[in-house]
């Protein structure tokens, strides 16, 4: 074996693993796009949205101001 057939063995060898670890780094680029995709379909049902929340506590917000109006007008108060 001469030092040109040595050094192709070792370049395919290098070849063959540089190509292992790009396929394996697409696979989870892959992975990581389908969780993505995924993560932004939760998000969109798990979660209120801020101005959907404010809405629904406006009732609330209302309802403690009465009671502190009220509550400045009492006769008792000292």
């Amino acid at each position: 074996m001469n030092m040109e057939q040595l050094f192709l063995m070792g370049l395919s060898a290098a070849t063959g693993l540089l190509g292992w670890f790009a396929r394996e780094l697409y696979a989870a680029v892959q992975q990581l796009r389908a969780d993505l995709a995924e993560l932004e379909v939760r998000i969109g049902t798990d979660y209120v949205r801020y101005d959907r929340l404010r809405d629904a506590l406006e009732p609330i917000k209302s309802g403690i101001d009465e009671i502190k109006e009220t509550l400045r007008h009492k006769a008792d108060k000292p």
